[in-house]
C-alpha cells in the first residue's frame, strides 16, 4: 500500500510539474508575442503571472544603448533626538559604477548595469511626476531606493541615515570633436525624500 501511495504521489507530482510548465510556455509566449486578442483579452492576467520574475525583452539581440549620458547621485538624511534633520553632501553614484569598470577587462554586470537598469525601470514606471501608480512601480522604487542605500552604507562606512534622495542628472552624447568643454544638462530631476530601514550603527 505505501509503495502504491508513492507512486500515486509521484504521478500527481509529475503531471502538477508539466502542467505548470506548459502554463509558464503560453503565458510567456502571449507576453512576448505580437498584440493579439488573446493578449488584449487576458492582458492583465497574463503580466501578473509574468511580471516581475519572467519579465521578456529583445535587448539581447536588439540591443537598445542609451543616447544620453546619465549622472546619478544620492544624499542621505538622518534625523537625530531633536526635530533637525542633518543632511550630507551628493554623493555619486556613477561616478562608483565608472570606477568599477575603467581599467577593467572583465568588469561586473552589476557594475555595468544594475543602476542603469533600475533607473530606466524607475522612469518607465513612474513617468515625469514620481507617482507609483501600480505595484510593480511601488516595487522599482523600493528597488532603487535599496541599491542607493545599500551603497551609500559601504562607502560612508557606520554612519547612520534614516532618509536618502536621488538627483539624476542627464547630459547630451557630446558630438565628435566637441572638445573638453562639458555639455550643458538636458534634465536635472530632483527625486523625493524617501524613507529606507536605518542604516549604519
Amino acid at each position: 500500500m505505501g509503495v502504491r501511495v508513492l507512486k500515486a504521489g509521484l504521478h500527481t507530482t509529475v503531471v502538477l510539474c508539466l502542467a505548470t510548465t506548459l502554463v509558464h510556455v503560453v503565458l510567456v509566449f502571449f507576453h512576448v508575442a505580437p498584440p493579439n486578442p488573446v493578449s488584449r483579452r487576458y492582458g492583465q492576467q497574463i503580466d501578473a503571472w509574468v511580471y516581475p520574475f519572467f519579465e521578456q525583452n529583445w535587448r539581447l539581440f536588439a540591443p537598445n544603448p542609451d543616447s544620453v549620458n546619465r549622472q546619478i547621485l544620492v544624499r542621505t538624511a538622518h534625523t537625530g533626538s531633536g526635530a533637525s534633520m542633518r543632511v550630507s553632501p551628493w554623493f555619486d553614484l556613477t561616478a562608483l559604477d565608472d570606477a568599477a569598470v575603467e581599467h577593467h577587462a572583465f568588469p561586473s554586470h552589476t557594475a555595468q548595469n544594475l543602476l542603469r537598469r533600475a533607473w530606466t525601470s524607475y522612469v518607465e514606471t513612474h513617468g515625469k511626476d514620481d507617482t507609483a501608480r501600480s505595484e510593480r512601480a511601488v516595487m522599482i522604487q523600493k528597488y532603487v531606493s535599496n541599491i542607493a542605500a545599500d551603497r551609500v552604507a559601504e562607502h560612508r562606512g557606520g554612519r547612520t541615515f534614516d532618509f536618502i534622495q536621488l538627483r539624476v542628472v542627464t547630459f547630451p552624447v557630446a558630438p565628435p570633436g566637441a572638445g573638453d568643454r562639458p555639455p550643458t544638462p538636458v534634465e536635472n530631476r530632483l527625486l523625493p525624500w524617501w524613507k529606507v530601514t536605518p542604516h549604519g550603527k
